[in-house]
């Protein structure tokens, strides 16, 4: 993937950006570009058996934040390499950026979602460090583990965080407002993701 330099301030991805951003108006932007910058990007974390190379995949956008990959990714279908790819970027994103919002409703949701819980794998009692800590692990997983194990972890953990929104729609401050609220959304992306670990198990995921 080439290397994107910009002399910009990095743009921090909240989830409320994650749920609101479009990413684009144009169908064409899902290229071939961006298809192939996918593919050298996963193709070169599961060749390397070096955790080094592995830690700057995950960390891609700590730097430059998303703006660089949402170009290129964020109207890609989201069953395709490059969709999947920009939806766990992005979900790490917005995990590591208010950690403590998203540990509260995971909190909230995890024994009315216990099957999820399993699968996203997050510490319990779920705190902002072990919210951070998975997120970098499922992504790392995605280069150096099952790709599809990553794409289904991350969905479990869309939905154990909307049911913990749901249960939390009566707390001050958690209104209607916060597009991560958008309980439908949140549930489409793991619907989405599941998907995609779905046509990666077939070979279909390109």
């Amino acid at each position: 993937m080439p290397e994107r330099r910009t002399h910009h301030s990095p743009v921090k991805f909240s989830p409320e950006k994650f749920e609101a951003h479009e990413g684009g108006t144009d169908p064409a932007r899902v290229s071939e570009a961006a298809h192939l910058a996918a593919q050298a990007l996963v193709s070169r974390g599961r060749r390397s058996r070096d955790p080094e190379v592995r830690e700057r995949l995950v960390r891609l956008t700590d730097e430059q934040g998303l703006e660089g990959i949402a170009e290129l990714w964020a109207e890609a279908p989201a069953l395709s390499l490059p969709g999947a790819l920009w939806r766990l970027y992005a979900l790490r994103a917005a995990a590591r950026t208010d950690p403590w919002r998203m540990s509260r409703w995971f909190a909230a949701g995890r024994h009315a979602a216990q099957v999820s819980h399993v699968v996203a794998g997050v510490a319990d009692p779920p705190g902002a460090e072990e919210i951070c800590e998975v997120a970098d692990t499922i992504l790392s997983g995605a280069f150096h583990g099952e790709f599809d194990v990553a794409l289904e972890r991350f969905a479990a953990f869309c939905r154990v965080i909307a049911v913990g929104q749901e249960h939390t729609l009566d707390v001050a401050g958690l209104r209607t407002r916060d597009p991560w609220e958008r309980i439908p959304r949140l549930l489409r992306t793991a619907e989405e993701l599941e998907a995609a670990a779905e046509q990666w198990r077939r070979g279909h995921l390109e």
